[in-house]
């Protein structure tokens, strides 16, 4: 006789209840794996394969979430007779499931949000704390502050896949639905009721906050026209279009800037979060979702009084601060991460001294009091700017068919309309002009990573040169070699640069770059003066006095 076959009177029937279902499978299953591990190991080791079938498939997590070879089961009856049928995986939530990876992911060593940059110390342990303490939690912080990457890189917690009732709207648990539509099919199918296979990208679902998002978006609506295809009362379950959030059952659900919702909708999240049921027109219906909640917000938004109803706010376990990055190298570790520089075709060469003029900018925007601190100034602001300044690099190399792309100090002024845009500006901003300021921000960024490289030198004959006199007027489109010898005529200039390191003798596209450094560094010093129709000029001295005579007694005027 087969162990593996339970004898007929055990074998669930298709026409008993759903909960008789589930014994039998539950008998049907323990016997079967139980046979199976005996057969297959003795002693110790016996007890070693049995341990890890109640563990699920947690050895598989510690390889890299890769699960061993199997024919995955299409039918209930399969799924039982399988390591998903194992006792504590069979109701498993979503949020232990999400706990047991990241312990998984921990004790492997593996990085738990991949390229997510400037947070090992402070948000990533927070958000660790979370999920093993199956919070819902929600993520403060200003633009361009990664909450969306972070959020979104919560699916590599998910299993690869899942295995829910064919044809369930809402992720049926096939030994626990939560839907009619899921109780009716094992009703009617018993041990045969098929099985799909969810992959953990579809278990995501995110929704952006708007004021006009209803509670049939989140939640659901009465379908009519179901109602009279199945012949169905409008109170019947089996009516329902279900919205986001039951969709997103056994699964992740994001909300992005939480307190633009509507109240009546925040209610019926806490509902969902606090109770397990909902109401749709009026008809109550039981449903215990299993999801994990996460959402953004504002902090301003958040923390000001009637955005958020205070029950919703007590039910999020924690609350998570994000921040820009502390350093500009970490800054820079970002934006050489995140921007588009690598073109396939001209190879491009980033001086680091550019690099970091590009992210000192962003880090001068935060600090000026002419820029909005409630909107903050994106780290997609020098992503941009980065982006813009190649290809204003790869505009002029083709031109002049040059080998090699390497961006200029210009080439940092010609991507102003990347920061215009993604500066939100106070009163006194406004009526200077966005254009006036992006300029300055890129002089005191050039002027504090000259100071940061090249301090200290000694730079009195290129600032006497141009005390005598001197001028000079850079053509920001002449090719890289011409222009090195224009500005050899400054005296020190080049020797300069190579004596504080900036740029090796052998490449004038990389000298040059630094050459546009030291001038832009003393015009920020107001040590010689810059002008888009001059140049490089002296700095003129104040007029001393007033322009006219004054009036009064002893005066012309008088």
């Amino acid at each position: 006789m087969n162990d593996d076959v339970p004898p007929r009177h055990e074998r669930p029937s298709a026409h008993v209840g759903a909960e008789n279902v589930h014994q039998a499978v539950a008998r049907f299953s323990v016997r079967a794996v139980s046979a199976k591990a005996i057969r297959l190991t003795s002693g110790s080791a016996r007890r070693e394969r049995v341990s890890r079938l109640r563990v699920g498939l947690n050895r598989g997590c510690r390889r890299g979430y890769e699960y061993p070879l199997m024919t995955k089961p299409q039918t209930l009856g399969d799924l039982a007779r399988s390591e998903w049928g194992a006792r504590d995986r069979r109701t498993r939530t979503v949020k232990d499931e999400m706990r047991a990876n990241l312990l998984c992911r921990l004790e492997a060593e593996q990085p738990i949000f991949p390229g997510i940059v400037g947070y090992d110390d402070t948000v990533v342990p927070q958000l660790v704390n979370a999920v093993l303490s199956r919070h819902n939690f929600i993520l403060l912080g200003l633009r361009g502050q990664a909450k969306s990457r972070i959020v979104r890189g919560l699916m590599a917690l998910l299993d690869e896949e899942m295995p829910i009732i064919a044809g369930s709207e809402v992720n049926d648990n096939p030994f626990v639905p939560i839907s009619k539509f899921g109780r009716l099919q094992l009703e009617e199918h018993g041990e045969k009721t098929p099985i799909a296979w969810v992959p953990r990208d579809q278990r995501y679902v995110e929704k952006l906050a708007t004021p006009d998002v209803t509670i049939a978006d989140i939640i659901g609506d009465v379908d009519p026209i179901k109602a009279a295809r199945g012949g169905h009362l409008l109170s019947d379950e089996l009516t329902i279009h279900y919205g986001l959030l039951p969709r997103a059952n056994r699964g992740v659900f994001a909300i992005n800037e939480l307190p633009d919702l509507a109240a009546k909708i925040q209610v019926g999240l806490f509902n969902i979060m606090q109770e397990g049921d909902v109401q749709i027109k009026g008809y109550p219906i039981r449903l215990p979702l299993d999801v994990s909640l996460v959402f953004t917000a504002n902090p301003e938004d958040y923390t000001a009084r009637g955005k958020i109803i205070t029950p919703l706010k007590d039910r999020i376990g924690s609350e998570i601060t994000t921040h820009y990055p502390r350093s500009v190298e970490l800054g820079m570790s970002i934006t050489g991460q995140e921007a588009w520089v690598e073109r396939g075709g001209r190879p491009v060469v980033i001086p680091d001294f550019i690099a970091e003029i590009v992210e000192r900018v962003a880090f001068e925007a935060r600090g000026d009091k002419r820029v909005d601190k409630r909107s903050g100034v994106s780290q997609r602001l020098p992503i941009s700017v980065l982006e813009n300044v190649v290809s204003n690099a790869e505009r002029r190399v083709t031109a002049n068919r040059e080998k090699t792309v390497v961006p200029r100090v210009s080439d940092v002024y010609a991507a102003i309309p990347a920061i215009t845009g993604k500066l939100e500006l106070e009163y006194e901003g406004e009526l200077q002009g966005a254009d006036a300021i992006a300029r300055e921000l890129i002089r005191r960024a050039a002027g504090a990573t000259f100071s940061e490289r090249a301090g200290g030198a000694n730079v009195d004959d290129i600032v006497h040169w141009f005390d005598e006199g001197g001028a000079l007027k850079v053509s920001h489109d002449e090719r890289s070699d011409t222009l090195l010898k224009g500005l050899g005529v400054v005296p020190g200039l080049l020797e300069l640069v190579d004596t504080v390191g900036l740029a090796p003798r052998k490449d004038p596209a990389v000298v040059v770059a630094a050459c546009e450094l030291v001038l832009e560094g003393l015009a920020a010093e107001r040590r010689i003066a810059r002008s888009e129709e001059a140049g490089y000029t002296r700095i003129r001295a104040d007029r001393q006095g007033p322009p006219f005579p004054k009036s009064g007694p002893g005066s012309p005027f008088a």
